[in-house]
């Protein structure tokens, strides 16, 4: 990741160049925290959900909302004992699931020959942890978020991985998840973080566990493209 050092001066500030570079890379962070996730999804067959969160202003001042589902969107969700249920939330940069979320779907659903896979679900104004609540109301054993992580200077699209065995609502922590971020161009590509991600799924299912206790060691190469 690109970092700001030795930028020279301009008598006592930075040359004009850098200070606007700077200016710039901090709209597109805010930008990408601030705008909702752009229709039509490009991504395949899905259920869209909603959390509890009713607009983005309220799901940015209230955490709590954006970690459990809307009523209406939890009556829709029918249990049928699926291997693992992958869950699409805009999180803090809907920018990075518009970019990435669908080319990640691409490459993690061939390996997973044989797996129950839950219907996709995308939950609008969604964090981390509704991800559980979908994944109890499916009656799947494991949970895999893509989620857009909270936009840094340079990476305002940086998609994140949040992979939990058992989740249960209100008492799984992140200490009991799994997590692989900054799959984007600049940083993991959408093969290298697959096959992370079928690993820990692997290791999951055989230890029946996730989280500080699962170690992440499947190789693969340089995360850089």
């Amino acid at each position: 990741m690109p970092a700001r050092i030795g930028l020279g001066l301009a008598g006592h500030a930075l040359p004009t160049r850098a200070l606007l570079e700077f200016q710039l890379d901090h709209a597109r962070a805010r930008d990408a925290v601030h705008q909702d996730l752009a229709r039509p999804f490009a991504l395949p067959p899905h259920i869209e959900l909603h959390s509890a969160a009713s607009n983005r202003a309220e799901y940015l001042r209230r955490p709590d909302l954006g970690r459990k589902l809307a009523a209406s969107s939890a009556e829709r969700l029918q249990a049928a004992a699926y291997d693992v249920a992958f869950v699409v939330c805009d999180g803090l940069s809907p920018t990075a699931v518009t970019r990435h979320a669908a080319g990640l779907l691409d490459e993690i659903t061939p390996r997973l020959q044989g797996w129950r896979i839950a219907p996709l679900a995308v939950v609008l104004q969604g964090r981390v942890a509704v991800g559980d609540e979908v994944a109890m109301r499916l009656d799947a054993k494991m949970v895999a978020v893509l989620i857009g992580e909270r936009p840094g200077l340079t990476s305002p699209d940086s998609l994140g991985i949040y992979l939990t065995w058992n989740p249960k609502p209100g008492v799984t922590t992140d200490a009991d998840r799994n997590c692989i971020s900054n799959v984007r161009a600049e940083g993991l590509s959408y093969s290298l973080a697959a096959h992370k991600l079928h690993y820990l799924m692997q290791e999951a299912r055989r230890r029946e566990l996730t989280g500080v206790m699962l170690k992440e060691d499947a190789g693969g190469g340089h995360t850089l493209p």
